[in-house]
Order: structure tokens, then C-alpha cells, then sequence
């Protein structure tokens, strides 16, 4: 199911485009977004949405591309508006109830799913805080775009497509189905399609220059939404900046990532089945000792498994997997255990370059992931505030025994 999530993020990547969604934000969003505080904004507007979908990689795909393309158009760095972006799709993702790596670290760890998001929030806050500060500071110290350059693009993407805020009911519409609770595929299938609609009905002129003809029939319009949605994509504007903005790569923009995250899966695969993963995590659970250490090891394990496998899922699992019967052992209560895990393995994924989330994130963002690493402060700080609040005990309780009932 991940390959084909993949594939249609790669082809609403193409349609958003073409149809003039994504450039429709742009616009607006050069309007509304002041560049002092994009940064912080960007976080919060991909956490809100994140938190109310679900998932990171939707928001990354669909309000992520528009920001990020709105964020070049300001001046910023593709670092740190890649940072922005993933600290904050990765915070709604970490405490969403509908998130799938959520459900999956309480459900492996044995622990009540309200009771799990609970008992994050004591980490999650204080790591999301400090990135909104980071960015916050980051965008008013920031060499930023002139205003004239900014009406420059705004007025090449008028001149380029039919700007109009009937396109946003694409991504509206897009919200609705995910808060629906659709499966993954079926939203971002509905998506990909309503695109193609507003592309005919909004866009002929990109129509016929994306599929070479002069005079649009219903082949002709056909075939450009295919290229669009599996294919390279170049409109010609009259800004230079904007052309790489608008240029997309279609389904077939995803393969390298698909071809990789196979060959991730497959050396994780090996690394599981011959033993190696296990004989490696023994080193972690000898050295957990006191509760410190123990959810020091946790975290550690998490990191490590992700770089090991290349996949967030696995690392969950086998991390909460290996640990339980530890923290059993040490009367601590496994809830401390499942936010280890997310503070560690989820949020972690997207920094390792052969991940499957990294590997995704930046194959979407267009931003390698060395590059944007050091700007993800939300993903980066997270791991440092769970040893750091395991270290003061704070909300660290003993586990009840059939005794003490």
C-alpha cells in the first residue's frame, strides 16, 4: 500500500499543478503570508492539518508542496522551509488519533490509545514549542525576497493560469474525504481525479501545451492529463524561478524512491530474519539499568532500528516489541513506553536519507534530506526532551501489581 501512496502523491504532485491548485495557493499564499513569520506559519499550518488527517505524508503532499513552492517564491532557504514543513506534519501525525503510526506504537506497546496520546503530549509540546521559537527567529533574522519580486511571480502565475478560488475546492473537498476517515488510497485517488476535472474546465491553454497540439478535442485532453499525472511536466513562464517551481515529475518522478524503499525493505528483511537485529539490540537492553537508562535505550533502539531496516513501521514494532518485557521488569508503566517509541522511531524517520520516509519526503519536497535535516527541529529535539524529562521523573509512574490492586 505504500508504493501505490507513492504513486498517487507523485500524481496529484502533476495534477495540483497542471490544473493550477497548487498555483493558486501560491498566489494567495504570497498575498496572505507575510515572509516574517512564514516559517512558524508553515509549522503550524501543516501541524493543524496533519493533526486532522492523519498523516505527514498527505500533508506533505498536497499543503507541503504549495508552501514549499510560496517559500522559495519569498527567498527562504529550501532547508528551512522543508524543516518547517515536516517539524510540523510530523507533530499532528505523532499525537493525530487517526494517525496510523500512533495506533500502531499504542497498540504494539499494550497501551490504550487516549492514554498513549495523553502521555506524549508531556514531550510533544515542549519539542513543538522550541521549533516554533527556532522558526520564529529564523524568519525575522532571514534574508528574504523583495516585494517586487514577489509581485513578479504573482504576476507570472496570472498570466500563466486561470488563478481563481474555486480551484481551493480541490483541496477542500480533498480534507472532507480525509476526515471521513477514507483509506489512504481512495482520498488521494478522489484527489487526483477532481484535479484532472478542474484541469480541463480551468486550464486549456496548459491543456494544449502540455499535450503539443493547437486546438483541444477529447483525446487531446485526455492524453495531456496522462502525461500530467504520470510524466515530467514543464509550463514555460516569464519568470525563471517559477518555471522549476511549476515543473513536476508525475508518477514517474516516484520510481527511484519506489526502487529504493524496496531494497530497504529487503536488507531490513535480512538484517531481521539472520538474527543480526536481535544480537544488536541485546547491547541496548543490557545497558538499561535505572529509568533513565531504560528509556535512553528505547529511544536509541528506535533511532537505530530505523536506520537499520529503513522503515518507520518496522521500527516501531520491533522496538516496543523487544522492550515491553523490560519495562514489565523495571514496574514501569508501558504508557512511558509507547512515547518513547514515537519520540524516537516516528519522528526520526524522515532525517535517514535511505528511509522509506525520508526517502519520500524528499523525493516530494524536492529537498535531499542532508539538506534539510539540521532545519527539522521538531524531529530533531523531540528524542532529547524524552530522556530529558525521563531524567527529572517528572509523570514517571511505577506500574500497579496485581498486589497493589
Amino acid at each position: 500500500p505504500a508504493l501505490i501512496i507513492l504513486l498517487l502523491i507523485g500524481a496529484i504532485a502533476g495534477t495540483w499543478m497542471a490544473s493550477g491548485v497548487i498555483p493558486t495557493l501560491i498566489y494567495y499564499g504570497l498575498k496572505i503570508l507575510h515572509p516574517s513569520f512564514f516559517l512558524p506559519a508553515s509549522c503550524i499550518i501543516c501541524a493543524l492539518i496533519s493533526l486532522l488527517t492523519g498523516s505527514s505524508w498527505t500533508t506533505i503532499a498536497t499543503i507541503g508542496v504549495a508552501l514549499m513552492g510560496i517559500g522559495r517564491a519569498l527567498g527562504f532557504d529550501d532547508g528551512w522551509i522543508a524543516g518547517a514543513i515536516i517539524s510540523g506534519a510530523y507533530f499532528g501525525d505523532k499525537i493525530s488519533l487517526m494517525s496510523d503510526t500512533t495506533v500502531l506504537a499504542s497498540s504494539t506497546s499494550k497501551v490504550p490509545l487516549f492514554t498513549h496520546i495523553k502521555y506524549m503530549v508531556i514531550t510533544t509540546i515542549p519539542s513543538f514549542l522550541i521549533a516554533i521559537i527556532v522558526f520564529t527567529v529564523a524568519g525575522l533574522f532571514a534574508t528574504t525576497a523583495a516585494a517586487a519580486d514577489t509581485a513578479q511571480i504573482s504576476s507570472a502565475l496570472e498570466a500563466t493560469y486561470n488563478i481563481s478560488a474555486w480551484l481551493l475546492l480541490v483541496p477542500v473537498l480533498t480534507g472532507l474525504l480525509i476526515s471521513r476517515r477514507l483509506p489512504a488510497i481512495v482520498t488521494l485517488f478522489s484527489s487526483v481525479l477532481m484535479a484532472a476535472v478542474a484541469m480541463a474546465i480551468a486550464q486549456p491553454d496548459i491543456l494544449m501545451r502540455i499535450a503539443d497540439v493547437e486546438e483541444l478535442s477529447f483525446l487531446s485532453s485526455f492524453k495531456a492529463i496522462v502525461l500530467a499525472t504520470t510524466t515530467d511536466t514543464a509550463v514555460e513562464t516569464s519568470n525563471p524561478l517559477l518555471n522549476d517551481l511549476v515543473a513536476t515529475s508525475g508518477m514517474g518522478g516516484m520510481m527511484n524512491t519506489i526502487w529504493l524503499i524496496i531494497c530497504a525493505m529487503c536488507f531490513g528483511g535480512v538484517m531481521w530474519g539472520s538474527g543480526m537485529l536481535l544480537a544488536i539490540s541485546q547491547i541496548f537492553l543490557r545497558m538499561a539499568h535505572r529509568t533513565i537508562s531504560v528509556v535512553s535505550s528505547t529511544v536509541c533502539s528506535g533511532i537505530f532500528f530505523n536506520l537499520t531496516t529503513g522503515d518507520q513501521y518496522i521500527s516501531i514494532i520491533l522496538t516496543g516489541n523487544l522492550f515491553g518485557h523490560l519495562y514489565d521488569n523495571r514496574g514501569l508503566e508501558r504508557r512511558l513506553l509507547s512515547r518513547s517509541v514515537e519520540d524516537s522511531a516516528t519522528v526520526t524517520s524522515v532525517l535517514i536519507p535511505w528511509n522509506s520516509c525520508g526517502m519520500a519526503q524528499s523525493t516530494v519536497l524536492g529537498v535531499a534530506t542532508l539538506t534539510y535535516l539540521p532545519y527539522c527541529i521538531f524531529n530533531l529535539v523531540s528524542p532529547m526532551i524524552s530522556i530529558l524529562v525521563a531524567a527529572t521523573g517528572y509523570k514517571i509512574f511505577k506500574a500497579k501489581t496485581k498486589t497493589d490492586e
